[in-house]
């Protein structure tokens, strides 16, 4: 069996993610959001709160742990997509929040792989 691809692994844990946040409660209103800044790959409301949600999603803990991928720079240009969704789509006076989901798919025991929700896992004032 051949590894899957980093595209594959993507795709497959941003479904996985998106049943994940739907299972925790947060109500999908887009996936793959993109702009000319770049994506985001899911926003959801959590309660009285909209969530930037970036999936990160490893076949290997090679190089660390999913959520090390979601580096400064990374960051920086989700807050940029951020505010430009929130502009074309004219929310204003919204709590928002960054969320990470961190995906491992080098199989637990019970042969699924790990799904970690970091909530709040930055702020744009931090970057």
């Amino acid at each position: 069996m051949t590894k899957p691809g980093k595209d594959e692994v993507g795709r497959e844990g941003e479904k996985l993610a998106a049943d994940f946040l739907k299972k925790k409660g947060y109500k999908i209103l887009r996936k793959n959001y993109t702009c000319n800044l770049g994506e985001i790959d899911i926003i959801a409301s959590d309660k009285n709160v909209l969530a930037f949600v970036e999936v990160k999603a490893r076949s290997s803990n090679r190089f660390g742990p999913p959520e090390l991928a979601v580096t400064r720079q990374k960051r920086r240009q989700i807050v940029r997509v951020a505010e430009t969704f929130l502009s074309q789509s004219k929310i204003i006076d919204v709590d928002c929040r960054f969320d990470v989901v961190a995906i491992s798919f080098n199989r637990n025991d019970n042969n699924s792989p790990e799904i970690r929700l970091l909530q709040d896992a930055f702020r744009s004032d931090d970057i």
